[in-house]
């Protein structure tokens, strides 16, 4: 989700943040303004509510009214008191008698006070508010009351129940719904404001294909958006709502891929010069050799490729990216690799150097660290074209970066890049660049088709010979002296190994304090066989403890995640993940993944709290039992429910609002195929339908691809 400050910004007419840049800006249509209106347009929104609301991410009306309940209260009205209701919620006209108030703002006040059939009952306040119960509840004045009926002693109790005037008795019973707050406001308070939004939504168009609406018993979509704040049990309006949200990303992806298609890029057919010289120490698993061939096919295409490729930790993502990288050098085009870290970048620079040393291919890196003479000499290379391959990562495409003839771009580890920063590095091109890009992070079918709609796809779904599963054990923290004894019993055999330290307590410590203790505790054992490498370290200090470790002068690397992707030192078989109950199923699985690279077995060791949810114990249970990315990919999206995506965030792009995970299943294949037909039969949206769906696309801010509309 995009900040308040920036949202703020944007205004009525926004650059899309999905699609090609140099596209015309969209404008919305002006029945979409009352709800794209700064959330200071709603009544009684001050100062005092501007900060609570900035923190929820409710920067206009829109956001407001897509701030849908988390859950409700159901009260149960009843005519007098009833010992079998206790523990439940109740909502019931109550008649105060007397008072009995604390001497003290430690002691609660009480108010005594009977139902119509004459039952007693007492209503507790605490925190010194005998004052404020009395002029709540006047002796002998019926009052609507609403809480959870307690028992204390001999007694019923109601503790800082809602007290509301006749004439509002309604609002107390019921089902209330709850919304996920902020410090300095209510959730009745933003319920409210959720009111005051949906009377701002207009009647809007139908986007959705009659039969489809009929077949699903869907709501229109006001009524939908109306239903849901009103009860939030309603499944019709929730999924009415979530199916709006899915149709318009999946028929955005569509308009998108089909612009993509249209453009002319720049055909690439290698003479395979370079790679027959390529001296390789295996063979390309099945797997690789299909993909390559497919990536070979799209290059060879006047069309753009545009393909994700998705492989597991260890599937040899390296290599069918290098293949590319050097088809593109022998139809004497530039390539360029993105890295999402600086670690990673430099690996992959080695990696690629000493497996094409002897072939005529010159590979060069560019970080932001590299300054002066070194930066001018690459630049004037790629500038003139004696640099072919081009590796790096941000830093790549910034300003002052051109290239001669950039032909393909190779973007690593997906998830870290959003669509914006792709975008940039293919408009150094000339022509529209073929665009490969990779993630380590199977994906399920669902979210493939959420976040990555418009591409083709490959999967490395074979392991490479030798590649032995890797052996996962969850251990309890208790037992920590012992994983040290034998961390030194690994050490003496020769062999290396990895400490991740997560972030302990937000609250109290960084990822960076905990793992610089644990590194002073290890070296007080192990000496100088322990290195430190984490985020905030300068380069040249981190790629000497890197160099180290490689080398095995250090026998243990203790580190933050920022070893999760791109590491790779064979010898590494052991790796020591601490609080491992705090990570998701998939940043788990990346980590495991920087050991097994070598020969012979290696090991997981999966460190644990006492105190494990449902959720956690299900998740390290998983990691015991398989190696299998995919299989954990589809699990992580079962148990994650409503939390993000696999555990990552797709940087600058945007998230689903109302559309759970657990819902993308359902509606996913459905939206997609609507949106196919829709744009099978009328691709410019012209059509009634058409024009309906052009004001979704808008209401859900995928209003670029009516940009590429109206370009195309």
């Amino acid at each position: 989700m995009r900040s308040p400050k920036r949202r703020l910004a944007d205004g009525a007419g926004t650059r899309s943040r999905l699609g090609y840049t140099g596209q015309q800006i969209a404008m919305r249509p002006d029945i979409l303004n009352p709800l794209f209106a700064e959330v200071t347009a709603l009544k009684g929104i001050g100062p005092g509510l501007a900060k609570p609301l900035e923190r929820l991410g409710l920067a206009r009306v829109v956001d407001v009214a897509f701030h849908l309940p988390t859950g409700f209260l159901d009260r149960v009205e009843r005519d007098e008191l009833f010992q079998a209701d206790v523990g439940r919620i109740v909502a019931i006209q109550l008649t105060p008698v007397s008072y009995r108030m604390g001497g003290s703002a430690r002691t609660p006040a009480r108010v005594q006070a009977v139902d119509g059939k004459g039952n007693h009952v007492s209503l507790v306040f605490f925190g010194g508010s005998s004052g404020w119960a009395k002029k709540l509840l006047p002796v002998d004045e019926p009052q609507w009351v609403s809480g959870k009926l307690e028992q204390y002693g001999d007694f019923l109790q109601i503790v800082h129940p809602d007290v509301l005037p006749l004439d509002r008795a309604g609002e107390a019973k019921g089902r209330e719904a709850i919304y996920a707050c902020s410090e300095g406001i209510t959730s009745r308070r933003l319920g409210a404001l959720a009111a005051q939004a949906i009377e701002r939504a207009p009647e809007l168009p139908e986007w959705i294909e009659p039969s489809l609406k009929a077949r699903h018993g869907w709501p229109d979509w006001r009524m939908a958006l109306a239903a849901i704040h009103a009860d939030p049990a309603d499944a019709k309006a929730r999924e009415r709502l979530a199916y709006d949200e899915v149709f318009a990303n999946q028929l955005a992806l569509l308009l998108v891929r089909g612009e993509a298609r249209a453009k002319r890029g720049l055909p690439l057919t290698g003479d395979g010069r370079l790679r027959e010289a390529l001296q390789l120490p295996y063979t390309p698993t099945g797997a690789q050799a299909r993909t390559i061939r497919e990536i070979e096919g799209d290059m060879a295409q006047p069309q753009p490729m545009l393909r994700l490729l998705q492989g597991d930790v260890g599937s040899g993502k390296t290599l069918v990216a290098l293949m590319a990288l050097l088809i593109a050098a022998e139809a004497g085009a530039q390539g360029a690799l993105l890295a999402p870290t600086e670690i990673l970048a430099r690996q992959h620079f080695e990696t690629l150097s000493r497996t094409l040393a002897g072939l005529d291919i010159r590979v060069a890196i560019l970080t932001g660290r590299d300054k002066g003479r070194a930066r001018e000499a690459t630049l004037m290379g790629l500038a003139d074209g004696s640099i072919d391959i081009l590796i790096g990562t941000h830093a790549i495409f910034q300003q002052g970066v051109g290239y001669k003839n950039l032909g393909l771009v190779v973007v690593d580890e997906q998830h870290r890049f959003g669509v914006a920063e792709r975008l940039m590095l293919q408009a150094k091109a000339q022509l529209p660049p073929h665009l490969l890009v990779m993630t380590a992070t199977p994906i399920p079918r669902t979210l493939q088709l959420a976040t990555h709609g418009e591409m083709d796809v490959s999967r490395l779904d074979e392991m490479p010979p030798g590649r032995e599963p890797i052996e996962t054990s969850v251990i309890s923290e208790e037992r920590l002296g012992a994983i040290v004894e034998a961390l030194g019993r690994h050490l003496e055999a020769g062999k290396q190994a990895y400490w991740v330290c997560p972030l302990v307590e937000e609250s109290e410590k960084t990822d960076l304090a905990a793992a610089e203790m644990r590194a002073a505790e290890l070296k007080a054992r192990f000496g100088d066989k322990v290195g430190l490498v984490h985020g905030r370290m300068k380069g040249p200090e981190k790629d000497e403890v890197m160099r180290r470790f490689s080398a095995g002068e250090h026998g243990v690397l203790v580190a933050t995640t920022v070893i999760e992707v791109g590491v790779d030192v064979p010898n590494a078989t052991l790796i020591v993940i601490e609080h491992a109950d705090r990570f998701g199923l998939a940043q788990l699985h990346q980590l495991r993944g920087r050991v097994g690279r070598g020969g012979g077995k290696s090991h997981c060791v999966l460190l644990r709290g006492e105190r494990l949810s449902e959720t956690s114990r299900a998740r390290l249970a998983l990691m015991r039992d398989t190696n299998d990315g995919f299989v954990i990919a589809e699990r992580d999206l079962e148990l994650r429910g409503a939390g993000e995506l696999l555990g990552t965030r797709q940087s600058g792009e945007q998230q689903f609002r109302l559309a759970q995970p657990e819902m993308l299943s359902a509606l996913m294949e459905a939206a997609n195929a609507d949106a196919r037909l829709l744009v099978d039969q009328d691709r410019k949206l012209k059509s009634a339908r058409g024009e309906a769906a052009r004001t979704a696309l808008y209401l859900f801010e995928r209003d670029a691809a009516v940009g590429l509309l109206r370009s195309g």
